[in-house]
């Protein structure tokens, strides 16, 4: 398949009565491509600025070594409620509540995901800094990790599928990773352990975190946009860089209560 859903291989097998069905995934450089202003925004570039011709020629020049040297694949596959309860509680170092608990609450379907745009990307941003072009080599960096990314709304949309849209009524696809909101990055040896991502040259080293750099992971959640919305008011919060949950939240609408999943 193409078109934003890759080129897929399946394999199935029965965990705990439920059908889980793995899959990979590949997709051409292109279909990972990110927006400009996704890579600007991660370059400090406010959207409505006026580029000056050097910041111009840098992104383009970015895209072009981006579209050379990506290999964009990934692994994912659906996991039951109960599996999901195990992996997410890894090595035991999460936070005492966190959002998506609660968010799991309402979740109708789940599903791990691991993906990456591959090494040869990292390779040529090493190369560039090697060579004295820091300012081409940082903007290669903002678009590889924009473009991982777009990996994880790519697997979102393929897993919605024909189940609904995202409007303030429809179902919605969000994904949460180890390491953000309360889930402990340690969260990545279950992850990894029940994904088994090798297959796509992903591993983990001893501090948890992935190679190649420019990979994401996570659990993909499905359910009613409303269960993703979650005010940023916990413990952790000042602690996060980021802050993308602000933005999520603005597009659900508020939920009704849940039960503790």
């Amino acid at each position: 398949m193409t078109g934003g859903d890759g080129r897929a291989g399946r394999g199935s097998d029965r965990s705990h009565g439920t059908e889980r069905v793995r899959q990979r995934i590949a997709w051409t450089a292109a279909e990972s491509l990110p927006g400009r202003a996704e890579v600007l925004r991660l370059q400090g570039v406010p959207e409505e600025a006026d580029l000056s011709p050097r910041i111009s020629a840098l992104l383009e020049a970015a895209f072009a070594a981006y579209l050379e040297t990506a290999e964009p694949r990934a692994v994912f596959g659906g996991i039951s409620r109960e599996d999901f309860r195990g992996v997410y509680r890894g090595e035991g170092r999460n936070a005492p509540e966190t959002p998506l608990e609660t968010v799991l609450a309402g979740a109708e379907r789940l599903a791990l995901f691991v993906a990456t745009v591959g090494g040869a990307v990292t390779a040529r941003i090493r190369e560039l800094f090697g060579r004295g072009e820091p300012a081409l080599a940082a903007m290669l960096d903002s678009a590889a990790s924009a473009a991982a990314d777009r990996l994880t709304e790519l697997l979102g949309a393929r897993f919605l599928g024909p189940v609904g849209g995202t409007g303030a009524s429809g179902t919605r696809v969000l994904a949460y990773s180890p390491g953000y909101c309360g889930w402990h990055v340690s969260g990545q040896r279950a992850l990894f352990a029940y994904l088994q991502p090798g297959e796509i040259g992903v591993t983990l080293n001893s501090s948890f975190l992935m190679e190649p750099l420019k990979s994401v992971s996570g659990v993909l959640v499905s359910g009613p946009a409303g269960i993703h919305r979650f005010a940023p008011t916990y413990p952790f919060c000042p602690e996060c860089r980021n802050q993308t949950c602000r933005a999520r939240n603005a597009a659900c609408p508020a939920r009704a209560t849940a039960s503790h999943w």
